[in-house]
């Protein structure tokens, strides 16, 4: 089928047609729903206005999880298609990189607050969950799910994993706090008069994590740069921080 054809073009279309192979053996039906779900949630946010309440993320949490209750679909099936999604967070994450250079020249200038903010911001997010949670009575267990919260998912579960927390509790306890913190973060920032773009999209990176990275990009691109960065820097400083800080107050408790 490839004669006549240059080899490494030959090459490429031997690698499409694996994929292509793969692709049609693999149940795509939760990756279409996921698509369809998402894409209905997004019009209903333009139709609103772009209203913080009507997040298209947790819209989409909300119908796709009603949907496999109601059809007692176990999650393990549903993942198989929409597993595709999920690899996407990978380059999507590393594509933040391309608006932050941008603001290169602003970053190093404000290294240095920056790198205050984010410190006092991720310690604060989380000795007051461990805080609140402790004052209503969570179990230990549940602190430690609990304690990295304002992480990016997948670190924020290694991280809960390794202080005796519940990964699977702490990945839907990221997605609740990032779209709690997309939802209310313009209102907070007007409230407390904040308008600096900057500083805006820093804090919504560093408090809620890709959820409230998104919607900082639908601000401004500057807003978006700095919630990328935040969320990036968040993660790698919790990753060391987090287990010895947590586990230090988890004693006390």
């Amino acid at each position: 089928m490839n004669e006549g054809l240059p080899l490494a073009t030959a090459s490429a279309v031997g690698r499409l047609a694996d994929v292509w192979v793969y692709l049609s053996t693999t149940p795509l039906l939760g990756l279409t729903i996921t698509l369809l779900t998402y894409h209905a949630a997004f019009l209903i946010y333009r139709r609103s206005g772009f209203h913080s309440l009507a997040n298209p993320v947790a819209l989409s949490v909300i119908a796709l999880g009603g949907l496999l209750w109601a059809t007692q679909t176990p999650y393990a099936t549903y993942f198989e298609g929409a597993q595709f999604v999920h690899f996407l967070l990978g380059p999507a994450t590393v594509a933040l990189a391309v608006p932050l250079m941008e603001q290169l020249p602003r970053i190093k200038r404000l290294w240095l607050p920056m790198l205050g903010a984010l410190v006092v911001g991720t310690l604060a997010a989380t000795i007051t969950a461990l805080g609140v949670g402790w004052t209503l009575g969570a179990s230990k267990v549940t602190l430690a799910s609990l304690a990295p919260k304002s992480v990016t998912a997948p670190v924020a579960m290694g991280i809960a994993e390794k202080i005796g927390g519940l990964p699977s509790l702490t990945a839907v306890l990221v997605v609740c706090t990032g779209i709690l913190g997309a939802a209310s973060g313009r209102w907070l920032f007007d409230l407390l008069r904040i308008q600096d773009p900057t500083v805006r999209g820093f804090a919504l990176g560093t408090a809620a994590h890709g959820i409230g990275t998104a919607r900082a990009f639908q601000v401004n691109e500057e807003s978006g740069a700095f919630a990328g960065l935040a969320m990036g820097l968040s993660a790698l400083f919790s990753a060391v921080a987090l287990p010895l800080v947590a586990g230090w107050l988890l004693r006390w408790v």
